[in-house]
């Protein structure tokens, strides 16, 4: 069985025999696992090798491209923005950023962009791979276009597009880019090693992801046209996450690198009320708004039924949950992250073998069974 460090309570050790377990199957490769609940770590665990080809291990410190678990983080700083009274979700976009009116979206608010219903899944525009790497043309592109339909009428999953949008309002109101408040105002006060735009120093510590197996692609979700596009304009390739050129770019949507302690540590602001390692950086009533119901229906993107609270996922039948008042997003590959606000629970979990789904997997969900039926002994 497969050697797991960092430390787990008692009546959540078996956490740390799913871990062991999934990574001797092979179902993993390397990962880590961390939860809190009341703001205290109770499980912090990590195993495996980061890095396949050379074999080098999975260490404490281990850090990893997270994909859309990152939209959490983006969806956090607004909501941090729309507690201090700096941002009104129900407000136009365009009131914050007037070229978007463009093109019909006039009427477009800040939580359809939150909730991926704004109709603007992908862009139109073909755009190269290193496009996205540049803000301002890729914002101008989604502020010129049209919407792919109606906003408001329907969820469409915004895989890459939504950190451009989230993170362009987060900058015309504070003058900063949504990397740079979230660094400052949340993660350097909770002392959080999570990176939207990582420093090149960091570099060594990044475990390389294992692309998914053929035909697992995340364009493979769905035959339609939006995923088609969102899949492919421009493709998304795991491989691209190797480079300097991704890795220091500002993807609001995608490229966060940490790992599941770092998730863990910021995300239970959510199950927390506002409050992590000891300092309150949102209120709780701040928190509670991702809980706020904004469109549920078929994702016209993923291909699936999705209820979308305020930057979070809800429970549906599609993502059941043991407690109503739980918010969760995950990554392309299987990361994710659960903020249990009714037993105060966070857990996260990252890793780099990649699996074909977008909103988490059985290996994320066996961790989280062990922690819930933990809570119930």
């Amino acid at each position: 069985m497969t050697q797991i460090h960092g430390h787990a309570d008692p009546r959540f050790a078996a956490a740390k025999d799913v871990l062991a377990a999934s990574i001797t199957r092979g179902d993993d490769v390397g990962a880590s696992f961390c939860a809190t609940i009341d703001g205290e770590v109770v499980v912090d665990i990590w195993g495996g090798v980061a890095d396949a080809d050379t074999g080098a291990a999975w260490e404490k410190d281990t850090i990893v491209n997270v994909y859309s678990t990152t939209k959490t983080m983006t969806a956090l700083t607004a909501l941090l923005l729309a507690d201090r009274g700096e941002l009104r979700f129900e407000e136009r976009v365009a009131h914050y950023w007037p070229e978007f009116a463009a093109a019909g979206k006039d009427a477009v608010t800040v939580a359809q962009l939150m909730s991926h219903s704004a109709g603007l899944s992908g862009f139109k525009e073909p755009v190269a791979p290193e496009d996205i790497y540049d803000w301002d043309k890729a914002t101008a592109l989604l502020a010129a276009q049209a919407p792919y339909w109606e906003p408001g009428t329907a969820p469409g999953y915004h895989a890459m597009t939504q950190g451009f949008l989230v993170g362009e309002v987060v900058r015309r109101i504070t003058g900063q880019t949504l990397g740079t408040v979230f660094r400052t105002e949340i993660a350097e006060p909770l002392g959080a090693d999570f990176h939207i735009g990582l420093p090149q120093s960091d570099d060594g510590r990044v475990a390389r992801l294992i692309p998914p197996p053929p035909g697992g692609s995340i364009g493979n979700v769905s035959n339609s046209w939006l995923t088609q596009n969102m899949a492919s304009n421009p493709a998304i390739d795991p491989r691209a996450t190797t480079t300097r050129a991704w890795r220091g770019a500002e993807l609001p949507a995608a490229n966060g690198h940490g790992n599941a302690r770092s998730v863990a540590m910021v995300q239970t602001l959510m199950a927390n009320g506002g409050v992590a390692g000891g300092k309150r950086i949102l209120s709780e009533a701040g928190v509670r708004r991702a809980l706020e119901p904004q469109i549920s229906g078929d994702d016209l993107v993923l291909a699936m039924p999705l209820n979308y609270g305020m930057g979070y996922g809800l429970p549906g039948p599609s993502r059941p949950f043991p407690n109503p008042n739980t918010v969760f997003w995950g990554g392309y590959g299987g990361s994710l992250v659960v903020c249990d606000m009714d037993t105060r629970m966070c857990m996260a979990y990252a890793m780099n073998k990649m699996a074909p789904t977008t909103t988490g997997d059985m290996r994320a969900g066996m961790l989280a069974m062990a922690m819930w039926q933990g809570m119930m002994a």
